[in-house]
């Protein structure tokens, strides 16, 4: 029985993958998490009476609670949750963009160097290994200093630092992937390498690069704070988790909640995304048996 015959099919292995996914406890939790902080950023703002914007210096630091301020109000009087929801998605739209961009350049060059190996891979490897020598917040921070930033920049700066891994692991994929018997079938019938690469090998390690690219989300998401809370991010009156938190370091002990709001918001998206990529990576590997 050649390897290929032995192999289940695809449905096969899609389903007992969804069943482990969804039998693991952290995912489901991680799921409902990200979820919850998802429709509250983007249908929250559209149930408050007051834009991220609005601001009413009479309601200056009012607590959470005060009356339609359910999360109180910053140092302007501006209402704290439709400034959290909106910062919301301006932090996770740089998140998922981050893993889009990231993903599509780390897998190409994860491919091409496992596909083709040698001298190639040496060098594709080398370039890997000079951008992972530098420390990516270093990096961010000196590119950030010199371009204009905005939401579009800070996604194109956070994903020039976090493709590496991915390549890594695209890599390593395939190199186990390239010599099964349904690659030298595909080259037997003289197929192009383009085809191996991009229809044979790469469907066969989407696993590994969802789970990498759910792990890109978090990591991006908390990247986005640590540089805008720096002042280097996303820049006033546009909210940001990290700028929110930058603003109220001043206030940490007359106003507590400027703080705990953004920090809980990080918190829950960051846990969120590596709970699920902890289940999907666990769900992927045909040695685990969640029961």
């Amino acid at each position: 029985m050649t390897e290929t015959a032995a192999l289940p099919p695809r449905p096969f292995i899609r389903s007992r993958a969804l069943r482990r996914f969804l039998g693991h406890k952290l995912a489901m939790l991680g799921l409902a998490m990200v979820l919850v902080l998802t429709a509250a950023c983007f249908i929250g703002p559209h149930l408050l009476p007051y834009d991220e914007l609005y601001i009413d210096l009479r309601a200056r630091f009012a607590p959470p609670g005060t009356g339609t301020h359910i999360f109180g109000t910053d140092p302007l009087g501006r209402d704290l949750a439709a400034r959290l929801f909106h910062a919301g998605q301006v932090s996770m739209a740089i998140g998922f963009a981050v893993m889009v961009i990231a993903t599509c350049i780390g897998a190409v060059v994860g491919v091409v160097s496992g596909y083709y190996g040698g001298r190639v891979a040496a060098v594709m490897m080398r370039v890997v290994d000079a951008f992972l020598s530098f420390p990516s917040v270093f990096l961010m921070l000196v590119l950030a200093a010199f371009i204009k930033p905005g939401p579009v920049m800070i996604a194109l700066i956070i994903s020039a630092t976090s493709w590496m891994e991915v390549a890594r692991i695209v890599e390593a994929e395939v190199k186990s992937l390239r010599d099964r018997d349904f690659v030298q079938a595909a080259r037997m019938l003289g197929l192009s390498g383009r085809w191996i690469m991009f229809r044979e090998l790469l469907p066969n390690a989407i696993g590994p690069i969802i789970v990498a690219a759910t792990l890109t989300v978090a990591r991006a998401i908390l990247l986005e704070a640590y540089i805008s809370f720096l002042g280097y991010g996303i820049q006033p009156p546009l909210p940001s988790w990290g700028n929110m938190l930058n603003g109220a370091q001043q206030y940490l002990q007359s106003a507590p909640w400027l703080a705990l709001v953004p920090g809980i918001a990080i918190t829950m998206a960051v846990t969120g995304f590596n709970f699920i990529g902890d289940g999907l990576r666990d769900a992927f590997d045909s040695r685990t048996d969640l029961k």
